[in-house]
């Protein structure tokens, strides 16, 4: 990682919190990908975005010129950072008024860097690389394709994380132009005003638009005739869709205030009562899966919509109130994760949905899911007060055999005792930027 650099300086202030970066690689047709992704989303966002982005050299950002044309017809700023070549200075894009061009030293660190930084009220994201050196590609050095480049670094959507990376580029932009530097420091102030006023853009479309775009690339790549670099790549893109989903349960996780590691929990201790059921190592990972994003589907407040009459949630079935994990269903290797968060809220008796099943034909992972989520938010209740987990349990224990399947319900009380006896579970954060590992084989 080069010193001085932004992903270098961001690295450093994050090393020792409690919320360390995801970092992992990335091949270049996957930041294309990305980029173009959350770069596009601008053109459908509420509000006015503010984007700064380092291309490393003029060449590349030529690529892109007639793009950002369109963008700049939307966003409110761009700034656009590399060093001076390629004629990039001379496109008509350079010479609108809301585009400033920030010609970097070759001895920036910041010119080996790939980044894209978008912030609005109501829309954030952040791609933020830097290449690979010759050493870090190893003994087969640097290399011939340019599809075969590879850059370190991570992405999110994470709005605070966005802001300080921004304010770091501002500091670096200031060196070359005060003046640009003061007018996006101004920009900013005004962007986090009217951050907790203003409604946010839909993180479901964005994610929608992310994995769409990582899927195209998939198809129209221009492939290689090295079979295990093609899968590398295939593999790569498929991470990132895996990542998408988990950023966004990240930022769901993260909004609610009251109980705002739930889905990690429920990972953890789901985990461990699949290890108690012997269950194949596939399929706990599946169900740990389904887990971290369970939340992303839309059937919330599930204790709730439990009292209501079976008439009444066919009804907000019709209103589509009640999409079956709709935004994971664009991804074909989450199909029987989708399927498992899909009946989290079915019932024992059959009286649940969306589907009315009973017993053994709701899927073993989904009443797992079910009863761990529901033991886990009655350790949580609103108040923010944490009930113990005799209490849960015996909550639990009150469902079994209407809402619960008895037989998970007794293997919960086998956990239970566990813990009272000692026993701990670690609630790890997974590690995002190595998606692959949650859904290969």
């Amino acid at each position: 990682m080069l010193t001085g650099s932004i992903l270098h300086q961001l690295t450093a202030a994050h090393k020792n919190s409690k919320r360390p970066l995801n970092l992992g690689v990335y091949y270049k047709n996957t930041l294309v990908a990305l980029c173009h992704a959350l770069e596009d989303f601008i053109l459908e966002s509420k509000t006015a975005p503010l984007m700064v982005t380092a291309f490393q050299r003029g060449k590349w950002y030529l690529q892109e010129a007639e793009r950002y044309g369109d963008i700049a017809q939307k966003a409110a700023q761009i700034v656009i950072m590399a060093t001076p070549d390629g004629g990039f200075a001379e496109h008509p894009t350079s010479q609108r008024d809301n585009v400033a061009l920030i010609s970097l030293s070759p001895d920036d660190p910041i010119a080996q860097e790939w980044h894209l930084m978008i912030i609005s009220p109501s829309y954030t994201a952040m791609v933020l690389c830097q290449e690979l050196s010759e050493e870090d590609y190893g003994s087969k050095g640097l290399p011939e394709q340019d599809i075969e480049r590879k850059f370190f670094g991570f992405w999110t959507f994470e709005p605070e994380l966005v802001r300080e990376t921004v304010e770091l580029a501002i500091a670096n932009i200031g060196e070359y132009d005060k003046r640009t530097a003061d007018q996006l420091t101004s920009q900013m102030a005004k962007i986090v005003a009217e951050s907790s006023t203003t409604k946010k853009d839909d993180l479901g479309e964005i994610v929608t638009k992310v994995v769409n775009y990582l899927q195209d690339s998939q198809d129209y790549l221009q492939k290689p005739e090295n079979p295990v670099f093609v899968q590398a790549l295939d593999d790569n893109l498929i991470s990132n869709e895996m990542q998408a989903f988990l950023r966004m349960a990240e930022l769901r996780e993260q909004a609610d205030i009251s109980n705002p590691n739930a889905a990690a929990e429920i990972a953890a201790l789901s985990e461990v009562m699949g290890q108690l059921l012997d269950l194949p190592a596939w399929q706990i990972k599946r169900l740990k899966l389904a887990s971290l994003l369970h939340r992303l589907e839309a059937l919330q407040g599930a204790t709730v919509l439990r009292e209501l009459s079976l008439a009444q949630q066919e009804t907000l079935q019709q209103q589509a109130f009640l999409p079956k994990a709709s935004v994971l269903r664009i991804m074909p290797q989450l199909q029987a994760v989708v399927n498992i968060i899909s009946h989290q809220n079915e019932s024992w008796d059959g009286s649940g949905f969306p589907d009315g099943l009973a017993y053994d034909s709701t899927p073993l992972e989904s009443r797992i899911l079910a009863l761990l989520s529901y033991f886990q938010g009655y350790l949580m209740n609103d108040k923010n007060e944490v009930n113990s987990i005799t209490e849960a349990l015996k909550a639990c224990k009150s469902l079994a055999g209407v809402v619960f399947d008895p037989k998970l319900v007794e293997c919960l009380e086998l956990l239970v005792l566990a813990m009272e006896q000692g026993m701990t579970i670690p609630v790890i954060q997974p590690k995002i930027a190595a998606g692959m590992w949650l859904i290969d084989n």
